[in-house]
């Protein structure tokens, strides 16, 4: 079954074909807007909620492949399911390799198109927790102040609040006070949930200096 609310956007040249995948999307659960080319998607209202793009390869004017390139640019968080009566191995390697799920070949199976969208739209409801748990994880970082955040340093640096306090100047009570404070600012109950969070933005645990 198809994720609820979320919507397959067709993008092909051939008439035919728009109204043949917009029918059968909607008869299985999708919701399915149709474009006739890769200007008219882009010309489109800013696009909100779970979806993916059913694309076709060689279409008149900007080809599948460059629409695949300009969502990039224009962050359109989109991903793309390419669907097309002319491809080779080039050509679906170079679309793989800029993100796309999957590449089919006209005339393809109901349960392989719907297998791709389906894994298409898990994989874009994947990629947008990753994105809201990254921006939660940095706002929470934003909130401390310059001394919090040296002492944080400490902290995923290995270092007893004693090493902190000599390093940093400061009493060692002063150090467990600042210590607290990232605690609840960050949120987390443990050394190890607090590692976590900020390894999932890229400042990890290292060893304590010699």
């Amino acid at each position: 079954m198809p994720e609820s609310g979320a919507t397959v956007f067709v993008v092909d040249d051939d008439a035919a074909v728009r109204r043949s995948l917009t029918r059968l999307l909607r008869s299985a659960g999708w919701n399915a807007e149709a474009f006739a080319s890769a200007d008219d998607f882009l010309e489109r209202a800013p696009i909100s909620g779970p979806g993916c793009v059913l694309l076709d390869v060689n279409m008149p004017g900007m080809s599948g492949l460059e629409l695949q390139a300009r969502m990039a640019e224009a962050g359109i968080p989109l991903p793309v399911v390419f669907l097309t009566g002319k491809g080779d191995i080039p050509m679906s390697v170079n679309a793989m390799k800029h993100g796309a799920v999957d590449f089919l070949v006209k005339p393809v199976e109901e349960d392989v198109l719907f297998q791709a969208l389906e894994q298409d739209v898990r994989r874009q409801a994947a990629e947008a927790a990753t994105r809201q748990g990254r921006d939660s994880v940095m706002a929470r970082l934003a909130r401390l102040s310059e001394r919090e955040r040296e002492v944080l340093e400490g902290v995923l640096q290995g270092r007893l609040n004693k090493q902190i306090a000599f390093e940093l100047g400061i009493a060692e009570k002063t150090v467990k006070a600042h210590r607290g404070r990232v605690m609840e600012k960050m949120e987390a109950h443990t050394l190890a949930e607090l590692v976590h969070l900020c390894d999932a933005v890229g400042i990890g645990l290292s060893r304590p200096a010699d």
